[in-house]
């Protein structure tokens, strides 16, 4: 009995610890929530990852610490992020200042809706990652493997788009699993 309990103990041990990932969103509407639950689905079927979905205004700070990859996603207003993603990244500044830290070794990716086609979400996706560079992050972009990307998933949501439908939520787990696996790497 001894000896089972002290091999388990040994695999237990010698198992590496989950690469953490935390996707944190805005929503108005529901549109960005299902961005970032696509994203979610993408990233969790990642082995060895560990991923946390939250509304901006759940995370906690402990969560914020002990992530090593940081998804933002927000829905566009006035060509920018919302005035609640921009306290979130206040946020996670004031945090990783307090505990005497910063993005080094972490990674950070981005994600959006807008109601039009044009209507500032490459400006809200660069404002996202701007901080988090500031921060000391890496950036993980794109959307699949092909060797190009974007800045991350969007949709556009308004009468001249197509909503979040299943090309667009394909998209979003597609870099939920390029992300998670991009982490994963950087942290093995």
């Amino acid at each position: 009995m001894k000896l089972a309990l002290f091999l388990f103990a040994a695999v237990a041990l010698a198992q590496p610890p989950p690469v953490r990932i935390l996707i944190a969103y805005h929503s108005e509407t529901g549109n960005t929530e299902k961005m970032a639950q696509a994203i979610r689905k993408g990233a969790a079927s990642v082995e060895g990852v560990e991923v946390t979905l939250r509304k901006t205004v759940d995370v906690k700070d402990q969560e914020i610490l002990q992530a090593d990859g940081i998804i933002v996603g927000t829905p566009v207003q006035w060509s920018n992020v919302t005035a609640e993603t921009k306290r979130f990244l206040d946020r996670v500044g004031a945090v990783l200042w307090k505990a005497k830290t910063n993005g080094d070794g972490r990674t950070a990716g981005a994600f959006c809706t807008g109601g039009g086609v044009a209507m500032g979400k490459d400006v809200a996706r660069l404002s996202i990652l701007s901080a988090l560079l500031t921060m000391r992050f890496t950036v993980i972009g794109g959307v699949d493997d092909s060797g190009f990307g974007t800045l991350g998933p969007e949709a556009t949501t308004g009468p001249d788009g197509h909503g979040v439908g299943d090309k667009e939520q394909k998209e979003a787990q597609n870099f939920g699993e390029r992300f998670a696996s991009m982490t994963r790497k950087l942290h093995r």
